[in-house]
């Protein structure tokens, strides 16, 4: 095909920018397509899955179907597709198709461009059709176009989710954008807001699978963590076809965090999570738990035991203040009074060298400042300490339930490099469980066993399934 100048191919890029912005307009996501041939445009095409309902309705495909249309044929002999962002697999595989002979595209996409950033379906040898690729044109306008559709889009969501869940004077909420690109955490966000207790703050929860899986794994993080800390094993429960709910306590992670340390009460998020069972309606549960996951968590199924099948508990305790905390726990305690900004990505690391930093930076994300960390000082704090503590009387209420009229099935995973909720802690709370069968130590986990997730996933969809 004859040579084509910079300047030409500048100008027909101009032309699908035009047709991006149309597509903007029409609310779609604005990336436009030009055919030309023979120093003429044949053809236009711009975004519309939206509109059109099809998912197949990229700016290319459109101006593919309608340059056929046009010259009475589905091979595109001789013919440049021009389109403002680089296309995707589908797009690609058609153009290919159509015997395109050239394609100019302007933005990179580093999520799903097949012509050089993800893939290259053009470089391809063992095709019997050769197209000629060229990125970069106009590269920094069409790039523009796309930043900002989207962060007016997030911009919106924001402003509708606030409308949705207001913010409580008394409250922070951590910014949406601590939150991208984090590693090993894709699930779509939950929220509540209208639960009696939450009077308006707004709780996160993951909640995937379906709705009538054999099983329910309930998931209930401890301090300083938060739902990310389950992500090793969700894809495990996920595959064997069960549902998994994992909330954020509120102060933690996604959800609302109260300014003042003195709101936290374990009495109040005690009641938070049985109101959210509650809501969701959980039946056939494994109430999986760790740290204050368990003090909190093992609280729970006494109010409702027909609702829980089994317990999958780790590093954790029963706290009836009726035994001295340990001198790893009162250390730790000690720890957060004296440098209450400590990093938790850091403390992460120590017990789990093999976390990457982006995972460490994803603990950390919730916390940008010391006005968002009020849960962090506040937990250490609520252990309770003796029996007239606040939390041990429902603890001691527990007892008989765990030791006596427990019916479910129990696996006690313990990390045995936790210096604070070890194996003789563990070992402890084994015999006041029913049916406890001795506990499963995992020789390189520390506190929070969690990071060492898929094979104690694996084992409990074997277990809990027997």
């Amino acid at each position: 095909m004859p040579q084509v100048s910079a300047e030409d191919d500048a100008r027909w890029m101009r032309a699908a920018l035009a047709e991006a912005r149309a597509a903007q307009a029409a609310g779609e996501v604005p990336v436009g397509a030009v055919v030309v041939q023979g120093g003429q445009v044949v053809a236009t095409g711009r975004n519309a899955p939206v509109g059109a309902h099809d998912p197949t309705a990229h700016a290319e495909i459109v101006a593919l179907r309608a340059a056929a249309e046009r010259l009475g044929n589905y091979r595109l002999d001789g013919c440049t597709v021009y389109v403002t962002l680089e296309p995707c697999a589908m797009c690609s595989g058609a153009m290919l198709h159509a015997r395109v002979a050239r394609v100019v595209y302007g933005a990179p996409d580093a999520k799903t461009g097949a012509a050089g950033s993800v893939l290259n379906l053009f470089a391809n040898a063992q095709l019997n059709h050769h197209t000629q690729v060229q990125g970069g044109v106009l590269a920094d306008d069409c790039g523009q176009a796309l930043s900002q559709f989207f962060q007016a889009r997030r911009k919106a969501q924001r402003a509708e989710a606030l409308a949705r869940h207001p913010l409580r004077d008394d409250a922070l909420r951590t910014p949406d954008a601590r939150f991208a690109h984090l590693p090993g955490y894709p699930w779509a966000p939950h929220y509540l807001s209208d639960l009696p207790s939450l009077a308006g703050l707004r709780l996160h929860y993951l909640d995937e699978g379906p709705r009538d899986a054999q099983r329910t794994w309930l998931c209930l993080h401890g301090n300083p963590a938060w739902s990310y800390l389950w992500r090793r094993m969700l894809p495990v429960w996920l595959a064997a076809g069960d549902r998994v709910v994992a909330p954020d306590l509120i102060g933690f992670g996604k959800s609302d965090k109260p300014k003042k340390d003195a709101f936290h009460r374990f009495g109040w998020h005690r009641q938070v999570l049985l109101e959210l069972i509650e809501r969701l309606d959980l039946q056939r549960v494994v109430l999986a738990v760790q740290d204050w996951g368990g003090i909190l968590g093992l609280t729970l199924p006494p109010e409702a035991p027909a609702r829980y099948q089994g317990l999958l508990v780790m590093n954790t305790l029963l706290a009836t203040g009726e035994q001295p905390l340990s001198p790893g726990f009162r250390a730790w305690r000690q720890m957060c009074a004296d440098k209450p900004l400590y990093g938790v990505g850091r403390l992460l690391a120590r017990g789990n060298p093999h976390l990457s930093p982006a995972e460490c930076a994803a603990y950390d994300a919730p916390f940008p400042d010391a006005g968002t960390r009020a849960a962090l000082r506040a937990f250490p704090r609520l252990v309770p300490e003796g029996p007239d503590a606040e939390g041990a009387a429902f603890a001691r209420a527990a007892a008989p339930f765990w030791a006596q009229q427990w019916q479910g099935r129990t696996l006690m995973a313990v990390g045995a490099q936790d210096p604070v909720l070890g194996l003789p802690v563990m070992q402890a709370l084994a015999r006041q469980i029913r049916g406890c069968p001795e506990p499963w130590v995992l020789p390189a986990a520390g506190h929070f066993v969690q990071e060492h997730g898929e094979v104690i996933a694996r084992r409990a969809v074997e277990y809990f399934a027997a």
